[in-house]
């Protein structure tokens, strides 16, 4: 089993990684799922993952926010601060943000409160709201402020007082966002997140990503860090494309016997490139990159084509 120790100081002296895995495999009794993934990204990247059905895309998800630790391996969190250590994963946390397919707002509450609920439970106690009422109702007009501006952020300031019910499917998906964002993350986590929607409203959500990635891009010409850093898990290959900086392809179709093994060790990456950016209102031609749409249903997606995996030394990017 790898030195845990080691590995969570491998990069600490660099400032601007938001997330890193480090030979990370899963498995679940005899069934191999994730085999040594070795994964860096840097703050402000929009990362898409993609790969083939049961390649353990989710498993790597869940391995990240928490609810499923690896059985090896190591999974740390950078802090925007460089002078506070990574942060190894051992379970969920505010440091780690995730927005599922199926919105998980509570019915009983408004968008404003559904985006707030994550502040009061972060930062009051059950003691505080009961015996210290004046001190507790200054806060809840602090939080209610935030979530005000976070749901206007995402176009939803005429919906504040909605309930659940009462919105429309990519509505929903804004407040699911918004309840991600106000907590301010170091990472972003997107599981399926348009899957469920019409394609108007899957367009519309998709431009709300590419307007954060602009406010990125905003910050780091004025000499900041940028706050915003994403992991999407999609099936569909434009939409992987289309929203983020960066493309990486896991998958069980690797060439595992020549590395030695007896027997299927289980899924690698095998894809790692940065993707066109484009800016939340240009024209979306796809066929602008069809040539790496093509070449990710080769490389990731095609059972027969059984390629090396990238090697763990190589399976990082830099800064974008």
């Amino acid at each position: 089993m790898p030195n845990t120790e080691a590995l969570m100081t491998t990069v600490a002296s660099q400032p601007h990684i938001a997330l890193e895995c480090r030979s990370l495999s899963h498995w679940f009794g005899s069934k191999r799922v994730l085999h040594d993934i070795h994964l860096t990204i840097q703050r402000g990247q929009f990362v898409s993952l993609v790969g083939p059905s049961g390649c353990g895309k989710s498993t790597l998800l869940r391995a990240i926010v928490g609810t499923h630790l690896p059985n090896e391996g190591v999974v740390q969190v950078h802090a925007k601060d460089s002078s506070i250590p990574p942060t190894p994963v051992q379970g969920p946390g505010r440091d780690r943000g995730i927005v599922y397919q199926h919105y998980s707002l509570f019915p009983f509450l408004t968008a404003l409160e559904n985006v707030a609920i994550g502040l009061k439970l972060d930062q009051t106690t059950l003691a505080d709201r009961l015996f210290r009422w004046g001190h507790w109702k200054k806060t809840r007009k602090g939080h209610l402020e935030e979530a005000a501006a976070m749901l206007e952020r995402v176009k939803l300031k005429d919906a504040m007082h909605l309930y659940p019910h009462e919105m429309s499917g990519g509505m929903r998906q804004r407040v699911a966002i918004a309840q991600a964002l106000v907590m301010k993350p170091e990472i972003i986590l997107l599981d399926e997140p348009f899957g469920a929607l019409d394609e108007a409203t899957r367009e519309e959500l998709q431009k709300a990503l590419l307007e954060l990635y602009e406010e990125n891009q905003q910050a780091k010409a004025a000499g900041q860090l940028p706050d915003y850093t994403l992991i999407i898990v999609t099936h569909e290959l434009n939409e992987a494309i289309y929203v983020g900086d960066r493309l990486i392809g896991l998958s069980q179709y690797w060439d595992w016997k020549a590395e030695g093994h007896s027997a299927h060790p289980g899924a690698s990456i095998v894809y790692d490139q940065p993707t066109p950016v484009f800016e939340p209102h240009s024209v979306r031609d796809f066929e602008i990159f069809e040539n790496q749409r093509a070449a990710v249903r080769q490389e990731v997606f095609h059972p027969k084509h059984l390629q090396a995996r990238i090697a763990p030394d190589s399976q990082t990017r830099p800064e974008a």
